[in-house]
């Protein structure tokens, strides 16, 4: 058997697939624009990954076999968030046209002041991701009412998308019920209550923070006049049956959630509900999505009934409102919206997976902590891997794991408890990974929201903030302990 005399790669070498990265997502951006996620920047990460390898075999000796197992492991990683996402597809078109949405923007506009829109977003998120544990589930529901009820309101759906997020994942964050506080805990070795406690130090005034730059940008908002509000609900009553009883729809989800249904289940279970609910509520509805745009809408029977609600599932719905500015505000993308979202998550995969199976993520991390001693330095360090593990991977959850696992040795070594690292990583790789536009996070949340990740960053205010705020707490020393001799022993 031939011997392996794979080499560590050096740290400047493993740089040079992440520069070619870098460089041809910003030609595709400046050439490509809002098209850049429809195939480009695919392209781009396929490329990457071929430098990747390319140096990797012909300068290090890596074994073909070895990359390959590194990117067949890391798509099965991302495998159920792609049939996720599928479902999250399914579930903006059925509830769309099941009504909901609509029913929850226009009960919105009416409880809902625009003199602190943004803030209640992020409260009204938080309080959701909180109880449900999901961050992409608050967003696929509850964030895409409040992106229409925001334009309606006159504001841009940047923000709103940045409130929604900021919410989502504070909530996602803290809850006992989400799976990146628990593979972080669990990962470090901490227990889960202990590690959210200790969170809170560093979560709770970003949030605050946040909350009062939502706060203020609200009040200071130049509300369009109440008659702009009015068209928009009268527009929504008019097209759609608005009635509380459709509610059950996204009430009945929330109560699946808490019982930790699988994720995959009680989407599928939340796409049925609804599909039942637009039979009963909206079957004009059904009858219009059931025909090509501009083509005589047949009357409702069994035929037109289920070639309508499979169409709300896969495929783009357009609802003619009446109003030419609400029209597109009520359309969806269904499955096919998601495909594209997909094709990214595979690339970014694919990516991921020979960057770290190279060993060249190793090979920057131990360049990056090899200095390391101080307490603000070992923070830093770990946020720093946390956010660079996101661009490097494409994935959050394998940035947790990877960011925990590097360091664990090292915050031994100097003493450190395991509830500061599990905490640095959630401050860092949980919140940054919807801010990366090739993150399986960040093209979900831009694809979900129709905004794109680029313009939606600057006010996810929440997300920035935690990263800086874990290193700010490091540098002052609150709250931060080394273990003691028998507790090291």
């Amino acid at each position: 058997m031939e011997e392996n005399t794979q080499k560590q790669p050096h740290w400047i070498m493993a740089f040079v697939p992440l520069g070619v990265l870098v460089a041809i997502i910003a030609l595709v951006v400046h050439y490509f624009g809002s098209d850049a996620l429809s195939g480009a920047s695919q392209v781009g990460l396929i490329l990457a990954s071929g430098v990747c390898v390319s140096i990797s075999m012909a300068v290090y000796r890596c074994p073909w076999e070895v990359l390959e197992e590194a990117i067949s492991s890391n798509i099965k990683n991302v495998a159920s968030a792609m049939l996720i996402l599928l479902l999250i597809g399914a579930i903006g078109g059925t509830w769309m046209v099941s009504g909901v949405i609509p029913t929850l923007m226009c009960y919105g506009m009416e409880l809902i002041s625009p003199r602190i829109f943004l803030f209640a977003v992020a409260l009204i998120c938080a309080l959701v991701s909180i109880f449900t544990g999901s961050s992409w589930t608050t967003i696929a529901t509850i964030g895409v009412a409040m992106v229409g009820i925001g334009e309606a309101m006159g504001y841009s759906p940047a923000w709103t998308a940045g409130a929604i997020i900021s919410g989502a994942y504070f909530g996602d964050k803290v809850s006992p019920l989400s799976d990146t506080t628990v593979l972080a805990s669990s990962t470090v070795g901490v227990p889960l209550f202990r590690h959210i406690r200790y969170m809170m130090i560093t979560t709770v005034p970003s949030f605050v923070l946040a909350c009062l730059v939502f706060f203020i940008v609200s009040i200071c908002h130049q509300a369009p006049a109440e008659t702009q509000i009015d068209r928009a609900a009268d527009t929504l009553s008019s097209c759609f049956n608005i009635s509380p009883w459709l509610l059950l729809v996204p009430l009945l989800t929330a109560v699946l959630i808490v019982k930790k249904v699988p994720a995959m289940i009680t989407l599928l279970c939340a796409s049925l509900m609804a599909s039942f609910a637009a039979i009963v509520a909206q079957p004009d509805i059904v009858a219009m999505v059931s025909v090509k745009t501009g083509a005589a809408v047949p009357d409702m029977s069994f035929g037109t009934g289920l070639r309508g609600l499979f169409i709300s599932w896969f495929d783009a719905t357009a609802i003619d409102t009446g109003d030419e500015m609400f029209n597109s505000l009520v359309a969806t993308r269904g499955m096919n919206g998601m495909l594209s979202t997909i094709f990214l998550i595979v690339c970014a995969a694919a990516f991921g997976g020979v960057f770290a199976g190279s060993g060249m993520l190793q090979s920057i991390t131990n360049m990056l902590i090899r200095k390391v001693s101080s307490r603000t330095g070992v923070v830093a360090s770990t946020v720093g891997t946390g956010i660079f593990a996101n661009c490097a991977t494409g994935d959050q959850y394998l940035s947790i794991i990877l960011t925990c696992s590097l360091y664990t040795k090292l915050y031994e070594k100097l003493g450190y408890e395991g509830r500061l690292l599990s905490r640095s990583a959630e401050d860092s790789a949980t919140v940054t990974s919807v801010l990366v536009p090739w993150n399986s996070c960040g093209m979900t949340q831009s694809t979900v929201l129709h905004v794109p990740t680029i313009d939606y960053l600057p006010y996810c205010i929440f997300n920035l903030l935690s990263p800086l705020m874990s290193i700010l707490t490091a540098a002052v020393g609150y709250k931060i302990f080394k273990k003691t001799g028998q507790e090291q022993a």
